[in-house]
């Protein structure tokens, strides 16, 4: 699809569309939802462009093949979550290309479980951080956190498909697993949490 004009200025006063045509308010809890999801796709797609060159400038480390083309499906399932959310589902029916298939998640879950397989004994709780890319990583982890915040807020004045919910609490829990799994093909120590008041 070509883009042949950036501005329309129907946006001017603070209002927008939701697909379907209605008009709400830029300040709308559902704007925040699919906002946040379209910010959580940014940060990843920042994260993969740091894996890329990651894996660019180190032939010692593992390549993270597999979790880049895993990263670039989250975003294009973060899109298809937005279009899910943009859509009034009281007043405009769901069209096929805003629905998520339970798979998706269920592909998250068997990641993280093999990973997992891959890390050493969990030794508390770390602090973000260890490499840039890592760090990176937990910066989506919490933006993802509060697009889940959202999208649980929007859920109690209306309807939003359950498995959208799933989807994001497991991406979250993979990104965590992931900037662990960084860490550890790089030889970086993660930071563990110490208590000062003790």
């Amino acid at each position: 699809m070509k883009i042949t004009k950036v501005y329309t200025r129907t946006g001017d006063k603070g209002m927008t569309d939701l697909i379907g045509g209605e008009r709400i308010s830029k300040a709308d809890p559902r704007l925040e939802a699919y906002g946040t999801t379209d910010e959580l796709s940014a940060h990843i797609g920042l994260l993969v462009a740091m894996m890329e060159r990651d894996s660019q400038e180190g032939a010692d480390r593992q390549p993270l093949d597999q979790e880049r083309q895993l990263l670039l499906r989250a975003q294009d399932n973060l899109f298809v979550i937005g279009s899910n959310l943009a859509t009034n589902q009281a007043t405009t029916p769901l069209y096929d290309f805003a629905k998520l298939p339970d798979t998706e998640t269920a592909q998250l879950e068997e990641r993280i479980d093999h990973l997992m397989a891959i890390l050493p004994q969990k030794q508390g709780f770390i602090l973000p951080g260890g490499t840039v890319t890592a760090a990176q990583c937990h910066v989506c982890r919490t933006v993802c956190r509060r697009a889940e915040r959202n999208i649980i807020a929007l859920s109690q004045q209306a309807t939003v498909d359950e498995q959208v919910v799933r989807y994001i609490n497991r991406l979250s829990d993979y990104l965590f697993v992931l900037a662990k799994i960084i860490n550890f093909n790089t030889g970086k120590s993660e930071i563990i949490w110490q208590n000062p008041c003790r």
